[in-house]
C-alpha cells in the first residue's frame, strides 16, 4: 500500500498539472470505488477549478473554487497517471490515432481546461473519492482525527514525546496509530526504528519521561522518520518498492546494514503485520 512518500510523490507530479486548471469533464466508468461515489459528484466537480493541491497524511486534497474539497485514496493499489492534451477515448478505443486505450481498470477521468486528463487506475478498488463541503476536513472521521504531519515543524521529539507519554502498546503500534503522527505506514516505521536504533518491542512510554518531556530517544526517532521519509520521497522512481533501498524492510535473514553490526534482520508478525529490525543493534 503506498505510504505517505509515495502518496506526496503522487502529489508533486499531480500538482503542476491540475493547479489552476478547471474540471471541464468528469467520466465515470463505474458507480463506486469503496464507497459510492458521492451524490452529485459530476455536477459538483464540472465547472470548478482547482485551487490547490495538498497532501495530509495518506490523502490527497484538491481544494476547489466553490469551496469544498475533493478527497482521493489511493487505497492499496491505486494510482494517477496523466494524459497528454485532448485525450478522449470511449472505453474500446484501440486506434492509435486517438492515443492508448484506457484500461479496464482506469475508473475516474478529470478532463482539464489545459487539454490534459487526470485518469485514476485501481484494480483492487479499495481507493476512496470523497467531497467534502467547506469547513468539513475537521468534521472528517479520518482526517480529523490525525495527528501532526511528520515533515512539519509541529512534529519533533517533544511532540511524539508528548503523544507516547504513558502508553501501554509497542513502540511500532503507536507510531503506526495515526493520532500520535499522520502517515507513517509499516515500512517506514520499520525503517525509522532501526535508524533511530530503537527496538520495535520496546514500550512507546520508555521515550517519554513520566511527566511526557522527551528523552534522547524520542528527539532521536523523530528526526529518523524525517530523514526515512525525505529519502524517500528524494528517490522518487518507478521502482519506489524495490527492497534493496531498504534498511530492513523485506529484508529477513540479511546482514544488518547498520556499520560495525552484525546482526541479521528478523521478521516478526505485531497486530497482524510482518515487522523487519535487528535483535543486535534496535534495543
Amino acid at each position: 500500500m503506498p505510504e505517505l512518500p509515495e502518496v506526496e510523490i503522487v502529489r508533486r507530479e499531480l500538482s503542476p498539472v491540475m493547479t489552476g486548471a478547471r474540471i471541464d469533464n468528469v467520466e465515470l466508468r463505474r458507480a463506486d470505488l469503496r464507497a459510492p461515489f458521492p451524490r452529485r459528484f459530476r455536477a459538483r466537480l464540472e465547472g470548478r477549478t482547482v485551487t490547490r493541491l495538498e497532501r495530509r497524511a495518506k490523502y490527497l486534497l484538491a481544494g476547489l473554487s466553490s469551496g469544498e474539497t475533493l478527497v482521493m485514496h489511493l487505497g492499496m493499489s491505486g494510482s494517477f497517471r496523466i494524459a497528454t492534451a485532448n485525450f478522449r477515448l470511449k472505453a474500446d478505443a484501440t486506434s492509435q490515432s486517438a492515443g492508448a486505450a484506457l484500461d479496464r481498470h482506469d475508473h475516474v477521468l478529470f478532463h482539464l481546461s489545459s487539454g490534459a486528463t487526470v485518469i485514476f487506475n485501481d484494480p483492487r478498488r479499495f481507493g476512496v473519492m470523497d467531497l467534502l463541503p467547506p469547513g468539513g476536513l475537521s468534521a472528517h472521521p479520518a482526517l480529523g482525527t490525525l495527528g501532526p504531519e511528520p515533515l512539519s515543524d509541529d512534529f519533533d521529539g517533544v511532540a511524539l514525546a508528548r503523544a507516547c507519554a504513558g502508553k501501554k502498546t509497542t513502540l511500532k503500534a503507536a507510531l503506526l496509530d495515526q493520532r500520535v503522527v499522520s502517515g507513517l505506514g509499516n515500512i517506514y516505521v520499520s525503517e525509522a526504528l532501526h535508524l533511530a536504533g530503537l527496538s520495535p518491542h520496546r514500550r512507546a512510554s520508555t521515550i517519554a519521561t513520566p511527566g511526557g518531556a522527551p528523552r534522547e530517544t524520542a528527539h532521536r526517532l523523530a528526526a529518523a522518520i524525517k530523514q526515512v521519509l525525505d529519502e524517500a520521497i528524494a528517490r522518487a522512481s518507478g521502482t519506489r518498492y524495490r527492497s534493496s533501498r531498504f534498511r530492513v524492510y523485506d529484508r529477513e535473514g540479511a546482514p544488518c546494514r547498520r556499520r560495525g553490526c552484525r546482526g541479521i534482520i528478523r521478521r516478526r508478525a505485531q497486530a497482524g503485520r510482518s515487522t523487519f529490525y535487528c535483535g543486535v543493534c534496535q534495543r
